[in-house]
């Protein structure tokens, strides 16, 4: 229960923190993406602003024995480059740059503008879904 309280409350400052800095609105982010038009910098200064944080969690993190909800620590496993990781990460960019929206912010914009964010997370589903299908390289 309390694994679930702490998710639970993690995805809501998330969401409040996408919301508040505006990158639940895809004009903005196609904005930043525009590089030779009307460029702007405001995801750049999100992403920023995100580091300093992250940084001093990795630094408390590491020198935990264990985490603070759950017996052990779960890290995934380093895999190396390989044409599906390249191949999901240009698909990932081009679905980013013609939406305007990622998977965080899709499910945050829900509650302001659910018709694009619905429409988005459609197709995210459906992406998830061929992804599956794919072959795996194991």
């Amino acid at each position: 229960m309390r694994q679930a309280f702490v998710a639970l409350f993690s995805g809501v400052l998330f969401g409040m923190g996408l919301a508040l800095s505006g990158m639940t609105d895809p004009a903005r982010v196609r904005a930043f993406l525009d590089v030779t038009g009307a460029w702007d910098p405001t995801l750049a200064f999100v992403m920023g602003g995100a580091l300093l944080p992250m940084a001093i969690a990795w630094a408390v993190v590491r020198r935990r024995a264990r985490p603070v909800v759950a017996d052990v620590f779960h890290l995934p496993a380093t895999s190396p480059i390989d044409a599906r990781l390249i191949g999901g990460a240009a698909l990932f960019g081009i679905g980013w740059g013609l939406a305007g929206l990622c998977p965080g912010p899709a499910i945050a914009a829900l509650t302001i503008a659910p018709g694009p964010a619905l429409v988005f997370g459609i197709f995210m589903t459906i992406g998830f879904g061929l992804f599956r299908l794919l072959p795996s390289a194991k």
